[in-house]
């Protein structure tokens, strides 16, 4: 436990930092899913519009550093080549 008021604040922005984290990362998680859904159900209308939010949910995570950018531009390239193949 925590002895100093320092490590006690420190403890306390831990807690609501890894609660946002915890609920960005969800967030995310569940628009991928979106696209992909769409994307097993042969709906490209509404796979373009998931794509479109995925991406942006994608970039805000990456500039956040909640993810690598690297890991975003792969899961973008990967939900884009499924879209386009399904064209």
């Amino acid at each position: 436990m925590a002895n100093t008021a320092q490590a006690k604040k420190r403890a306390r922005q831990a807690e609501t930092h890894r609660a946002r984290n915890t609920a960005q990362r969800s967030a995310l998680r569940t628009a991928i899913k979106k696209v992909q859904k769409a994307l097993e159900s042969k709906d490209k209308a509404a796979a373009q519009l998931a794509f479109r939010e995925a991406c942006a949910a994608i970039d805000r995570s990456a500039g956040k550093g909640l993810i690598h950018k690297n890991n975003a531009a792969r899961h973008k390239s990967h939900l884009n080549t499924r879209l386009r193949a399904l064209g």
